[in-house]
């Protein structure tokens, strides 16, 4: 009886398949709660704080870009104790979401005692029955990336810039004629223009969808930023950080792809955001700053770059017209000490540059044991006259924010501020108006920093000033003035006549000496060698003159270091090496090695023989192009010297030693150049030759192959050679002699 009931059990079993229903009902995990994460880490709390509780969970989820409702939260509770368990639900509404959300406030600090931990559900799952077993990871293939500044390493020494004409982008190395070739090229690179970072590292470009980053001898994509219709870029001085502008408000649609790297709701209606380079986040968003003044006179356009950095990439700051500077610490991009400096009135400021020794102080350790403290950040700000209080330009520290110099203007119709690249200098060009303020005139006050209560030298100017520039890394500057009539308003056609000045510090009086004025000229801009001494004057954007004048401001130095007995002048050593023109020149800029000159003519200024042209800096043309659709021409940067003060002093101590192998390099190029044109004429000479054997051969044969037909298989006789003399009558002319 057991045997036949244990029978027919197990064939009741084999009749009923239940494997098809449980399939049709079972619940997957992975498939139910893939929305859903933990959060570890929230405060314990009784029911009393619970609504406060989820409202401040609600605003840091959606800072970050997870928006949630309280609803969405589920708290589990101690029903003995009263209180919460210290960790929480929250439901995402798709898997998306909760992977975004995970990844953003996972390691967020909610207050000072509890940060979140942040696990998806169904990991939780997983984890409990992950296999311990250990399995050996597989090596992945090492492949070593490109090295972002691999062209300083270039064997000829040679620099690069960037051609942009109609759709195409090219890079080029430029350097002897015969080194010069294009390293790279590309269709379509960019939809609107093109720029280098700050050190040269990366070259951006700009598209309807953001910005894009490269780099590397390949140009391989190095980094992307997401700022739909992008129109402006700005890098930070050390290039860590990047700022974009947009003119068309942030909006960011329901089907927005979500995370660091992209805005948010609440960024919302701003137009400039703050990127960080490495990593691709976006920091912080800001709106354009609008001029508060109601009055006319004082509205501007929108200033570029909006946000000013310190040297150091540590700070970055903005104005907000008439009422204060506010000032970010990077990267948090939090407001220093949490609040603005109040400057009633402020209309703009610069941050003081950081010279080749600050940079080098600020790489070297502090000392405490003397106290030694780095040089703090400095700025300038100006204020304009209200009421009875004059203008005023301010230098502070910061972030000490302590006031280090002010000084007090009248008469003030606006001012605008000019650092020296070092930092040694601040040129304060001061317009006044008389009192009837009919006339306008021009006042320098130069503040020398390095000094102590920074002394102000003022140089006084009978003539509006229309440009102004430091020498690199020198004590002297140019200006460009003018008092033509038309200065204000000029019409089509007319050229102002200006004025070119230069100025130098007398350290013997402690003051600025003028040195030359170059008279009766139609220069209006003024560009300056990158290592200083040699300076070009350019007549930009006119349409009747594109005059070049190439100036050496140290000419007689090459005497004294020949041994002449040069008596030295003030401004004797000003010598024009050269003059040029141009046609329609928009733009001039220097090499990073100071020896070559780029102009060029870009068709978004005009259509009138647009191209570019490099002049060596004695004014000789080396290169001419007339491209038509051609746009923009930019050297490409170079960063700042590995080598030390000491190692340049020897360098140029035994400069004569280093330039010998320099020019057995030129004379061997010229040899081979030479050697090379030798062996093409011998080439040409030595076909001319073989031509004329083959044709000589060629006529020999021909004799042959004549006289054997005439001779046939007879032996050869003598032959005697006939005379035969024909007279011929041409013409006969009958005449009729008379007696």
């Amino acid at each position: 009886m057991a045997s036949l009931n244990g029978t027919s059990h197990n064939s009741i079993d084999d009749e009923l398949d239940f494997s098809d229903i449980e399939a049709k009902y079972r619940v997957d995990f992975d498939d139910g709660f893939d929305s859903i994460i933990v959060v570890d880490g929230v405060p314990v709390i009784d029911r009393s704080k619970l609504d406060k509780l989820l409202a401040k969970i609600s605003k840091e989820f959606s800072r970050k870009g997870a928006v949630i409702k309280q609803d969405d939260i589920f708290v589990p509770w101690d029903d003995k104790a009263g209180k919460s368990k210290g960790f929480i639900f929250v439901d995402l509404g798709n898997p998306d979401a909760a992977a975004f959300a995970a990844g953003a406030m996972n390691g967020h600090p909610f207050d000072a005692k509890h940060t979140f931990r942040i696990n998806r559900f169904t990991d939780v799952e997983r984890y409990a029955s992950i296999d311990e077993t250990y399995v050996e990871p597989a090596v992945e293939e090492y492949r070593p990336k490109e090295h972002l500044r691999a062209w300083l390493a270039d064997s000829q020494g040679r620099d690069q810039y960037v051609t942009y004409r109609g759709d195409d982008v090219e890079i080029h190395w430029h350097g002897k004629p015969s080194q010069c070739e294009i390293a790279y090229a590309k269709k379509n690179w960019t939809e609107l223009y093109a720029s280098w970072s700050p050190l040269g590292t990366y070259f951006a470009t700009l598209f309807r969808q953001g910005v894009r980053l490269w780099g590397g001898p390949s140009w391989e994509p190095q980094h992307r930023f997401a700022h739909p219709l992008v129109k402006l870029i700005d890098f930070s001085p050390c290039e860590n950080y990047i700022v974009t502008w947009s003119h068309d408000p942030i909006s960011v649609p329901a089907n927005l792809p979500q995370g660091p790297e992209f805005f948010s709701p609440e960024d919302e209606g701003n137009n400039i955001a703050v990127w960080e380079i490495k990593s691709g986040h976006l920091l912080r968003t800001f709106p354009t700053t609008a001029y508060e003044n109601e009055d006319p006179a004082m509205k501007k356009q929108m200033q570029w770059p909006a946000l000013k950095w310190s040297s150091d990439d540590k700070f970055v700051a903005r104005v907000t017209p008439g009422q204060h500077i506010s000032v970010y610490e990077l990267p948090t991009m939090g407001l220093h000490d949490k609040k603005s400096l109040k400057i009633e009135g402020v209309v703009d400021f610069e941050w003081c540059p950081h010279g080749e020794k600050d940079k080098e102080d600020a790489e070297k350790p502090v000392k405490a044991e003397k106290g030694a403290k780095k040089r703090e950040n400095m700025l300038a700000y100006w204020t304009p006259e209200v009421a009875n209080q004059p203008a005023r330009v301010t230098l502070i520290n910061f972030p000490s924010r302590t006031v280090l110099r002010q000084k007090n203007l009248f008469n003030v119709t606006e001012c605008k501020l000019h650092w020296q690249n070092q930092g040694d200098f601040l040129c304060v060009k001061v317009d006044r108006h008389t009192k009837t303020k009919k006339s306008i005139f021009c006042n320098l006050e130069i503040f020398r920093v390095r000094e102590k209560d920074y002394p102000v030298e003022v140089v006084e100017l009978k003539d509006t000033v229309t440009d102004f520039s430091w020498e690199p890394k020198g004590e002297r500057f140019a200006i460009v003035s003018s008092n033509d009539p038309n200065l204000g308003n000029p019409g089509p056609g007319i050229t102002i006549k200006t004025d070119i000045s230069f100025y130098q510090l007398d350290r013997t009086k402690n003051d600025f000496k003028l040195l030359r004025t170059l008279t009766s000229r139609t220069s209006n801009t003024i560009r300056w060698s990158p290592r200083g001494r040699h300076v070009v004057l350019a007549t930009v954007g006119s349409s009747t003159k594109s005059e070049l004048e190439f100036w050496d401001l140290d000419f007689n130095t090459e005497e004294r270091r020949e041994g002449q007995n040069v008596k030295e002048e003030w401004g004797s050593g000003i010598q024009q090496l050269g003059s040029a023109d141009h046609y329609g020149v928009t733009d001039v800029e220097w090499d990073p090695s100071g020896r070559y000159l780029a102009t060029s003519a870009s068709a978004w200024r005009h259509t009138l023989e647009n191209g570019y042209a490099i002049w060596d800096f004695r004014g000789q043309e080396l290169e001419k192009l007339i491209l038509d659709r051609f746009k923009q021409f930019i050297w490409r940067p170079r960063p700042r010297s590995l080598l030390t003060k000491e190692q340049q002093r020897q360098i140029r101590k035994n400069l004569r030693e280093y330039s010998r192998a320099f020019d057995e390099e030129d004379a061997a190029e010229e040899s081979n150049v030479s050697a090379e044109l030798i062996a093409h004429r011998k080439r040409l000479l030595d076909e001319w030759n073989a031509w004329r054997a083959r044709c000589k051969r060629d006529i020999a044969e021909e004799k042959r192959s004549r006289g054997q037909k005439l001779n046939g298989e007879h032996h050869e006789e003598e032959k005697e050679e006939i005379e035969e003399w024909i007279d011929e009558v041409i013409e006969q002319i009958e005449e009729e002699v008379v007696e």
